[in-house]
C-alpha cells in the first residue's frame, strides 16, 4: 500500500511538472505566433545613389502600438556634419535614430536622405550608406579577419590589417595566438568590451560608408581603453556625416549641432555655446556632467 502511494504521488508530480511546461509552451507559442502575423515592411524599392547624403525629418510620428514616442519632429542635418541627439532616458532619443536610419517606417511624416523618401531605397541600396557603432556589440563566433570584413566579405588582408591599425586593435590582435585568424567566442565572450568596441569600429570602417550612426561606443569602456576607442572613433568619423546619441559632454561640445530630444519632441536645438545661454534641459545635462567628473574618491 505504502509503495503503491508512492508511486501514484511520483506520477502525479510528474504530471504537475508537465503541466506547467505545456503552459509555458503554449504562452511561448502565442507570442511566436504574434511575431509571425505581425506585417512586414516593404523593403522593396530602386536602386539608388543619392546626389548628396543629407538627411531630414518632417513631422515624424511614430507609436509603440498605442503608446507615442515620436511626436511631430522636423529636422535637417547636412552631410559631412555632426549632429549629437541628448535628452533624459526614455524620451526617445534611440527610437529617432532608428527611424532615420529605417530600423522601422514612421507612422507619419517623412524621412528622406538626398531628397529621396527612405521607402524609396531597396533596404541593400539604403544600408550602402550606413555604418552602425554601437554600445552592445556583436561579433560573430568566427575569425577576427572575417568579422572586420563582414561589410565587405571580399576584402583582402591588407585592407582589414589597415581598419585594424586605424581603429587601435591591430597590436592586440596581433598578439593573440593565431592573429587575425583566432576565433572568437559568440557575441565575443573572451573579448574585452574595449577589444570589441575596436573591431566594431574596424568593421564600419572597412565598409566605409557616409553615414555613421554612433550611440556613443566609450560609454561604457573603462578609462584604460577609453583614449584609444577616442582616437579610433575621431579616424572613423572623419569627413562622415556623424548621427550621435551623446552621453558624454566632451562629445558633444564640439558637434555643430545639438538636438535636445524630451517626450518624443525636439524641445531645443543649436550648438553648444547657444543652448548653454539659455536655461534648458541642455544646459542642466551639462552642469551635471561638470559635477560627477568633479566628483573625488578620498581614502
Amino acid at each position: 500500500m505504502v509503495i503503491s502511494s508512492f508511486i501514484v504521488y511520483a506520477s502525479l508530480e510528474t504530471a504537475g511538472n508537465y503541466s506547467a511546461l505545456l503552459r509555458v509552451v503554449d504562452m511561448s507559442v502565442d507570442r511566436a505566433q504574434e511575431i509571425l502575423d505581425a506585417p512586414q515592411m516593404d523593403i522593396s524599392g530602386d536602386e539608388i545613389i543619392p546626389a548628396s547624403r543629407d538627411i531630414e525629418a518632417k513631422n515624424v510620428q511614430f507609436s509603440y502600438d498605442k503608446k507615442k514616442v515620436i511626436d511631430g519632429v522636423s529636422l535637417n542635418i547636412p552631410e559631412r556634419t555632426t549632429t549629437a541627439i541628448v535628452g533624459p532616458s526614455g524620451g526617445g532619443k534611440t527610437t529617432l535614430v532608428n527611424l532615420l536610419a529605417r530600423f522601422w517606417d514612421v507612422d507619419k511624416g517623412t524621412v528622406t536622405l538626398g531628397g529621396r523618401n527612405v521607402r524609396e531605397y531597396d533596404m541593400d541600396s539604403l544600408m550602402q550608406n550606413f555604418s552602425f557603432v554601437f554600445q552592445n556589440v556583436y561579433l560573430f563566433r568566427d575569425t577576427i579577419a572575417n568579422n572586420i570584413r563582414f561589410g565587405r566579405p571580399d576584402a583582402p588582408m591588407e585592407d582589414v590589417i589597415a581598419a585594424a591599425k586605424k581603429a587601435c586593435c591591430h597590436d592586440f590582435i596581433a598578439a593573440l595566438p593565431d592573429g587575425y585568424d583566432t576565433v572568437i567566442g559568440e557575441g565575443g565572450a573572451n573579448l574585452s568590451g574595449g577589444e570589441r568596441q575596436r573591431i566594431s569600429i574596424a568593421r564600419a570602417m572597412m565598409k566605409d560608408a557616409p553615414v555613421i550612426f554612433l550611440d556613443e561606443a566609450t560609454a561604457n569602456v573603462d578609462p584604460e581603453n577609453e583614449n584609444e576607442l577616442t582616437k579610433a572613433i575621431e579616424a572613423l568619423t572623419r569627413e562622415k556625416t556623424v548621427i550621435m546619441i551623446a552621453h558624454r559632454l566632451k562629445t558633444v561640445e564640439h558637434a555643430d549641432q545639438i538636438l535636445v530630444v524630451d517626450h518624443g519632441k525636439i524641445v531645443q536645438r543649436g550648438t553648444h555655446d547657444q543652448l548653454m545661454a539659455e536655461d534648458g534641459i541642455y544646459k542642466t545635462f551639462v552642469g551635471e556632467r561638470r559635477e560627477a567628473a568633479s566628483w573625488k574618491v578620498k581614502v
